[in-house]
């Protein structure tokens, strides 16, 4: 089950095209469907996240993030009630607001129709990742995030949101410390190509291919690690 929902996340296929070599794909979408309504795809993720964490050296929980967010065009089937239009990137679709660790592991993640602000979504997103007990003090973020969110944080959730700006003197391209971090999380998710587009009729349905494409990358880097490998084929 776990192999075939990889398989779709990472090739993009539609459910009803699974291979044969898959169960069927109906009781694949059951499972999926099952994981995805009682957070059981957050709950592996997350304990995948400590997996590669602790040996890294670091707490099993984070004590910093970076926050950002990334429009993306929405397939036909996403209806007009979750869907929107980002004047500044000119894409009609979804906004996905992420969280993600100084490792680019991912904290959390929130859909939203791509017309909606980062601030008014960054409140919310931070406001849930706080709730869950970590270690959590400082979060990166860009300049689209200043204003009454940095005061709003620092009070409500006793969280430093520091601002990486881009100096005004700067010409051509530059890696700006900590935002490359999050730059490379979502470029990680544009190599599953089932996350190039929206695709999803659900918001809950496209958070959670979110986590399980971050799955995919936590599994193989564990993977390394241990030095599993197949078992051999008898004769």
């Amino acid at each position: 089950m776990l192999d075939a929902i990889h398989y779709l996340v990472d090739n993009g296929t539609k459910w009803r095209a699974m291979p044969a070599d898959f169960p069927p794909w109906e009781r694949v979408y059951a499972f999926f469907r099952r994981w995805r309504n009682h957070d059981l795809v957050r709950e592996f993720h997350d304990r995948l996240r400590r997996l590669v964490r602790e040996p890294a050296g670091r707490d099993s929980e984070p004590g910093a993030g970076v926050i950002d967010s990334r429009s993306v065009k929405a397939d036909a089937v996403v209806g007009s009630d979750s869907r929107g239009f980002d004047g500044g990137k000119l894409i009609n679709g979804r906004k996905r607001h992420v969280v993600v660790d100084t490792l680019g592991l991912l904290l959390a993640v929130m859909v939203t129709a791509a017309d909606v602000g980062d601030r008014a979504a960054a409140q919310v997103l931070l406001t849930q990742v706080t709730a869950v007990p970590r270690l959590l003090a400082l979060v990166w973020a860009d300049g689209g995030y200043t204003g009454s969110l940095v005061e709003y944080c620092l009070a409500a959730l006793a969280l430093v949101l520091a601002i990486v700006e881009r100096s005004d003197d700067m010409r051509g391209f530059f890696v700006l410390p900590k935002r490359w971090i999050v730059e490379r999380f979502f470029a990680h998710l544009m190599r599953s190509r089932g996350l190039v587009r929206d695709f999803e009729r659900s918001i809950a349905s496209a958070e959670a291919m979110v986590y399980w494409s971050m799955t995919m990358l936590m599994t193989r880097r564990v993977a390394r690690r241990t030095g599993w490998s197949s078992p051999p084929r008898s004769n």
